[in-house]
This record gives C-alpha cells, sequence and structure tokens, in this order.
C-alpha cells in the first residue's frame, strides 16, 4: 500500500473536481478524502494499491471537463486510519 498527499492547482474549484475525484478514488479502490483549500487549489489524500494511485494521479492532470490543472504537487503520507473515500469539508 502507498499513500500521497497531492495539492492540485489551477480551475479546480467550482469545476465539480471534488465530486470526479470520489468517483476516481472509490471506482479504483483507493482510500482517502478531497477538500477544496481556501487558496483555490484542492488538497486530496490517496491511498491504496501503487497502481491505483498512480492511475488516479495521472487522472488528476486532466480532471473533469472544465477543469484545467496547472500544477500538481505531491508528497508522501501516511495512510488513513479509515476506509472509503471522503469528500471533506474546505480548509
Amino acid at each position: 500500500m502507498t499513500a500521497s498527499l497531492v495539492r492540485i492547482a489551477g480551475r479546480v474549484q467550482g469545476v465539480g473536481y471534488r465530486d470526479w475525484l470520489v468517483r476516481e478514488a472509490r471506482r479504483n479502490g483507493l482510500s482517502g478524502w478531497v477538500r477544496n483549500r481556501a487558496d483555490g487549489t484542492v488538497e486530496a489524500l490517496l491511498a491504496g494499491e501503487q497502481d491505483a494511485v498512480q492511475s488516479v494521479l495521472n487522472a488528476c492532470r486532466g480532471g473533469p471537463s472544465g477543469a484545467q490543472v496547472t500544477n500538481i504537487d505531491e508528497s508522501f503520507a501516511e495512510a488513513p486510519d479509515e476506509p472509503g473515500f471522503l469528500r471533506k469539508p474546505t480548509l
């Protein structure tokens, strides 16, 4: 199992990015969460099998229609204690 904390920048708020990421993460069997940040970015914790995490990370570079991703910062993280993938409130 691997876990990554990612911050996604660009036009990623107001375009359904969080709901799209919840669907992508669940479809790939990931645990973690996604939330908007006050600075206009989207932050997510992606945890699961390495191939599944990488697949979702690759998909994040495009996002849903209407999104325009300009940058993704990724760092290693601890996997969440709870299973499932959640949408958290804005930080």
